[in-house]
């Protein structure tokens, strides 16, 4: 990698800001070995996937200095989500603030190209490989799927096929009633984004008066995440890549929140009978989709639920970064020991007052 990667390329003069910055395309054709294109493919997928990013650096800077005099809390909900998005983008890349407040207009929409891009082609692989992994995981190994379905087409698949289709039948609709599935295979019934399907649920089972348990806990959600993450290999019980995944060249150690709901995204649309991955079709609704789960996710009133949920999932892919997060065994020495810890912390603090 040259010691000029870290510098941006040549640009061309200055272009107002508006509209057009949002949609024109790299001004110069940009690697994937780009630095920037690289750390926006594995920002993607774990802090935030459906991303405009010239849009998202080009308000987060004007958002600064309208910070000095209105506090964050004063904005929507949108606005401080986009907001946080923004300071963990900057804060995870060392000198882009300062690249971005000292740089001129077209400078900040390079570097959004740049990042969107490695964003937009890591979704795009991961949507290709799991179009046909997917089919590994909907029966039990060993069982077939029948009728087959095809590895790359993909109009089979969706309410069109028995099983894909009971994968995605909304949680709270009966697929094995026949009127239901009609409806949903002939578009009758329009399932929106923030109708969760059957899958996500661990078992496919879904309980209308506990809809927390089992949520986010399947199988194939699991798949998903070490196929992408951990490698595709590792999503057999030994696994056998021989280079490193995607969590370890990013030093990744714990499953985040939106890298849960971006799986959940690319599983629930290789399950689909869509052939190309928008986030504006109203079909698939993926963007509606992934906003709703992490809306959840990130919803302070469910922290008890959402705290669990994610250290479910740690422990399940990142087992050995997870281990001093474990609960302590009942009568060890080190449970005694920390007992007597408390103790002396306690009398202390009485004693202070």
């Amino acid at each position: 990698m040259s010691s000029d990667e870290n510098h941006l390329p040549p640009h061309e003069p200055s272009r107002k800001r508006g509209g057009l910055a949002l949609h024109i395309g790299p001004r110069k054709k940009a690697t994937s070995s780009n630095p920037l294109v690289l750390h926006g493919r594995h920002f993607g997928r774990t802090v935030f996937a459906l991303c405009n990013y010239p849009a998202l650096l080009t308000s987060g800077i004007l958002r600064l200095e309208e910070l000095q005099d209105i506090p964050v809390e004063d904005y929507p909900a949108d606005v401080r989500r986009e907001h946080r998005v923004f300071m963990e983008l900057v804060d995870s890349y060392p000198g882009l603030l300062e690249r971005l407040t000292n740089g001129e207009e077209e400078d900040i929409i390079l570097v959004g190209e740049l990042l969107g891009k490695g964003a937009s082609g890591a979704r795009g692989d991961d949507t290709k490989t799991l179009k046909s992994a997917v089919l590994e995981w909907l029966v039990p190994r060993g069982q077939v799927v029948i009728p087959p379905l095809s590895r790359n087409i993909k109009s089979d698949r969706g309410f069109n096929h028995e099983v894909t289709g009971a994968l995605l039948c909304p949680a709270g609709l009966d697929w094995s009633n026949a009127e239901t599935k009609q409806g949903l295979k002939s578009g009758e019934i329009a399932v929106r984004g923030d109708q969760w399907p059957m899958f996500l649920y661990a078992g496919n089972i879904y309980d209308p008066e506990e809809p927390w348990k089992g949520l986010l806990r399947s199988e194939i959600l699991i798949f998903g995440f070490k196929h992408v993450f951990t490698s595709p290999s590792s999503v057999d019980r030994e696994p056998k890549a021989t280079r490193s995944g995607n969590a370890y060249l990013h030093g990744m150690k714990s499953v985040t929140k939106a890298s849960l709901a971006y799986i959940a995204t690319q599983v629930r649309f290789s399950l689909s009978s869509s052939s190309v991955f928008s986030r504006t079709d109203t079909i698939t609704d993926s963007d509606n989709f992934y906003h709703s789960i992490l809306d959840l996710l990130e919803d302070p009133d469910e922290n008890e639920e959402v705290a669990d949920l994610m250290m479910w999932w740690t422990r399940r892919v990142f087992p050995n970064s997870s281990s001093s997060q474990r609960s302590i065994s009942k009568n060890s020495a080190l449970s005694k020991i920390r007992e007597k810890r408390a103790i002396l912390q306690e009398r202390a603090t009485a004693g202070a007052t």
